[in-house]
């Protein structure tokens, strides 16, 4: 009978004991991949939460119980808050520096002025003393006969009064135009008034004192005759 029995083949497509070995060595290996995968998230997980707390406490020791920022802590960010002395002291230098600059440019303006002011005031002085010089060779002049103007003598001061009219007009020195002219107190001075039909009115007749300026200033008035 035993020889009889007759062995049974196995059936197709059924899993064999070596299969099922293999399968459950995969399906092992798969089960510790997870396990390991799960264990590494969590101990990032925890990495993380170590880290937030970590900084918490950080902010916790910076801020007070309520929630402000201790003195220790402000005092030094105003330190890094606050310029720096030499800072400061090139920017006092500095502006002490333009504004002494500004003086001495001011200065030297008003020094300027004040220095042709002078010397037209002392101009304008020595001007002044030579015109009587200069009335006397023109009065001088007037007296001179017709009969000796051919003279030496006075062609000689003929000359002279040439000379030095021509040094005063390089000078700057001009007499003021008066005869013929519209009057104008700010260069004649009116001595007398008169009716003259071949003058119009307020215009001067007659000169008695030559006036002169000298450049932009009056120097001396010319004194007139101002008609009516």
């Amino acid at each position: 009978m035993a020889d009889n029995i007759e062995e049974k083949e196995p059936l197709k497509g059924a899993p064999t004991d070596g299969d099922m070995e293999g399968e459950s060595a995969k399906t092992h290996e798969e089960v510790e991949g997870k396990t390991a995968q799960e264990s590494a998230a969590e101990q990032d997980v925890k990495e993380s939460d170590e880290q937030v707390l970590s900084e918490e406490d950080m902010v916790g020791e910076d801020t007070g119980e309520d929630g402000n920022v201790p003195k220790e802590r402000k005092s030094f960010f105003k330190k890094k808050e606050k310029k720096d002395k030499k800072d400061e002291k090139i920017e006092e230098l500095n502006d002490r520096l333009i504004r002494q600059m500004a003086e001495f440019d001011n200065f030297r303006k008003r020094t300027e002025k004040e220095k042709a002011q002078m010397f037209e005031i002392g101009a304008k002085d020595i001007v002044e003393k030579i015109l009587p010089v200069v009335d006397n060779f023109e009065r001088g002049l007037a007296t001179v006969p017709e009969t000796e103007k051919e003279g030496a003598f006075v062609q000689g001061i003929e000359l002279v009064y040439k000379q030095l009219m021509k040094a005063l007009e390089d000078a700057g020195v001009k007499p003021i135009e008066a005869v013929g002219k519209e009057f104008d107190p700010n260069f004649h001075n009116a001595v007398m008034h008169a009716e003259d039909e071949n003058f119009g009115e307020n215009i001067v007749a007659e000169e008695f004192q030559k006036g002169y300026m000298y450049r932009d200033s009056v120097v001396r008035h010319s004194m007139v005759k101002v008609a009516n």
